[in-house]
């Protein structure tokens, strides 16, 4: 009897985590908070999961993937760097830049307005992409 107890509080458990919510797309303006190669913030909104892709310093629309994003007011962007060089995450209308994100380090800023955000490598200006937001 007691197992059974164990497996059905196990199975809530995991059916209460598997339930959670990830959209790609997010504009607005950002709010974000820095500590060394990482970005934190607190949002009550959606986040939504960004790769800087290997190799992205010789690619231009598909360095950042996915590329665009779309995302709702009070969403978030995480930008993880799966490249073996530093990069950046830097808003074109300096709403927001990351500084450098060295390998394996990530960023993460909240966009509170809606807009379109093209943003871009300050280190490879040639790496773009967009982030909408609705």
């Amino acid at each position: 009897m007691q197992i059974g107890r164990v497996i059905a509080v196990a199975f809530v458990v995991l059916s209460a985590a598997a339930c959670g919510s990830n959209n790609s797309n997010s504009t607005g303006t950002p709010s974000s908070t820095t500590t060394g190669t990482t970005t934190t913030t607190t949002t009550t909104g959606a986040t939504a999961a960004a790769s800087i892709v290997s190799g992205a310093s010789f690619l231009t629309t598909t360095a950042f993937s996915p590329n665009p994003i779309t995302l709702k007011v009070g969403d978030s962007v995480t930008w993880t760097n799966n490249d073996s060089v530093a990069h950046t995450s830097t808003a074109n209308n300096s709403a927001w830049n990351s500084g450098l994100i060295n390998p394996g380090g990530s960023f993460k800023t909240t966009f509170s307005t809606a807009g379109s955000f093209v943003y871009h490598c300050s280190i490879h200006p040639g790496m773009v992409g967009t982030v909408t937001v609705q």
